[in-house]
């Protein structure tokens, strides 16, 4: 698709976005002088993606269901990022290491924000990255609720990379570990991604009690190599922290300090 096609493109969303009753076919094309076949194809691609509904009656168009999709997200996660910031900066003031939120996009994990302990300009290197759930402690948190069977049908047609000797092969094999994650309520990654990188994450829940976020703290094993029971403990508070925030009100027990989660550390890894 040309420059020119894709400025018409939002040229016809913005003419929709102030049409209550919607818009004719013939009328989009007099409002932006387009000939009616340009209009037929750009609208066909719109409505084949959902971003634009026609009137079958009326033959009128509207924005379609998946700009509001897209809003929801995108509020979504404004909405996490403001409501996780003071837990995550008091996440990594007390272990003194770098946090992370991200979401699940597909199967991979978008970051939509970061903390650490100096500022950084790489910070919004991160924002926006992505990665594949399989290998990073965020995506398995964020897979917990997963069942073995929407596990293997998310990776139907995934090719796993395996980056290190650690990377899980196949969903299978990413099941086994899921298992043990669901029994300690939180996730690893030890060296799964990148040689000489571990991290502990946790799922940040919304007020229905489904994982919508999740966070993780992360370190370089060369520098300083905590165990993973020592920092879990705070990574699970943090994220139910936030998760109440939200209004997520589980009367679930939460871990007040470190040997509460220390005991299922050796089940996890």
């Amino acid at each position: 698709m040309s420059v020119q096609s894709i400025e018409r493109v939002f040229d016809i969303i913005e003419l929709l976005s102030t049409a209550q009753d919607g818009v004719a076919l013939t009328e989009i094309g007099k409002a932006l002088d387009l000939h009616k076949s340009t209009v037929h194809r750009l609208m066909a691609v719109l409505r084949d993606r959902g971003y634009i509904d026609k009137n079958e009656t009326s033959g009128r168009y509207r924005l379609g269901p998946r700009f509001v999709e897209l809003t929801s997200l995108y509020l979504n996660n404004v909405e996490i990022k403001t409501e996780a910031e003071p837990y995550m900066r008091q996440l990594s003031h007390l272990v003194n290491r770098t946090c992370f939120i991200a979401v699940l996009h597909g199967w991979q994990v978008m970051y939509i924000d970061k903390y650490e302990q100096r500022n950084s300009l790489r910070k919004y290197s991160v924002i926006g990255q992505r990665k594949p759930a399989y290998c990073t402690s965020l995506g398995k948190a964020l897979l917990l609720d997963h069942s073995d069977a929407e596990i293997e049908a998310l990776f139907a047609s995934v090719e796993f990379e395996s980056f290190t000797e650690n990377t899980v092969r196949n969903a299978a094999e990413l099941n086994e570990r899921m298992n043990r994650y669901r029994a300690a309520g939180w996730t690893t990654d030890d060296e799964e991604e990148e040689i000489g990188i571990r991290c502990v994450g946790s799922p940040v829940r919304d007020y229905r009690g489904n994982i919508i976020a999740a966070i993780s703290v992360s370190w370089f094993r060369a520098q300083d190599d905590p165990d993973f029971g020592s920092i879990a403990p705070y990574v699970v508070d943090a994220a139910q922290k936030i998760s109440h925030r939200i209004g997520y009100l589980s009367d679930m027990t939460r871990p007040d300090s470190a040997p509460n989660l220390a005991a299922s550390a050796a089940s996890v890894q």
